[in-house]
């Protein structure tokens, strides 16, 4: 199922969510912030991004006179569909995959796309359908699109890229285990391979070393402990497996150029502001 929604005057007034299905949002005529995960940019007059299910997400901005906001929502059972598996509908499949960590389009694309939106939301009957997958495909082949959260938000990528069930292993052991200490020979033992040869292998699949995982995944579980709960720094900082602050805050500001206070003072801002 297929929903548009047409909303003039839109007001910015959800907190942060999320759902089942997949979303693609052209925000119109303001200014403001958006939020995608544990991503958290400033967006000017157009924005157009699609979001996977299961990504919280928040537009916060003023309404204006012209406000215009243009929603389309599609179930999640879309991508094992039926007419997805066939060949010609690939792109659109990658699409909607790597939707999950949340997609940002250019001003050039947004601005060819919202036709096409304007045109989609005073039409009915069959040839709606054949226009919107048009739309998803122009989506997927476009030019300068760019994920929004960090690498490690959603791993399925990454082990979808490196073509190997030893770095989905590697990956899913860390995911489940990143609040512990975590050695390479741990990761090692795992695979049945030795320290130096599970380094270059995990290296050369991933474009990253198992050390700089590892510090990905953990700042990336501290976001979202930061931005959806009310646990002290210290503790989220050892429930994601950092044995000091020191240690923490360093990895924090690598990633982000804030410190986590800052980061969640942002979080908090974005949200109160408007």
């Amino acid at each position: 199922m297929v929903v548009l929604l047409n909303n003039y005057k839109a007001k910015f007034d959800y907190p942060t969510h999320y759902h089942s299905d997949y979303e693609l949002n052209l925000v119109m005529n303001t200014s403001g912030k958006r939020i995608v995960g544990d991503s958290i940019e400033e967006f000017d007059q157009e924005d157009l991004v699609m979001i996977g299910p299961g990504v919280p997400h928040a537009w916060k901005a003023p309404t204006h006179e012209n406000t215009h906001v243009i929603t389309i929502q599609f179930h999640e059972e879309m991508y094992n569909s039926f007419l997805l598996s066939k060949r010609v509908f690939e792109p659109i499949r990658e699409l909607l995959f790597r939707s999950k960590r949340g997609i940002a389009y250019p001003r050039e694309v947004s601005s060819s796309i919202k036709r096409k939106l304007l045109d989609l939301s005073q039409k009915r009957g069959f040839t709606t359908a054949l226009d919107f997958y048009g739309i998803l495909y122009d989506l997927a082949t476009a030019d300068g699109q760019r994920l929004l959260t960090s690498s490690t938000y959603d791993s399925s990528l990454l082990v979808r890229q490196s073509k190997s069930r030893r770095i989905e292993k590697i990956c899913k052991y860390i995911d489940e285990n990143f609040g512990k200490e975590i050695t390479l020979r741990d990761i090692a033992e795992l695979v049945n391979m030795s320290e130096s040869a599970a380094s270059h292998f995990f290296k050369k699949r991933t474009s990253r070393s198992f050390i700089t995982y590892l510090n990905d995944v953990r700042i990336g579980n501290a976001c979202r402990l930061l931005a959806e709960t009310t646990m002290n720094i210290s503790t989220i900082a050892y429930e994601c497996g950092f044995s000091n602050m020191a240690n923490f805050n360093r990895a924090f500001r690598k990633y982000h150029k804030q410190t986590p206070s800052q980061y969640r003072n942002e979080v908090e801002r974005t949200m109160t502001k408007y």
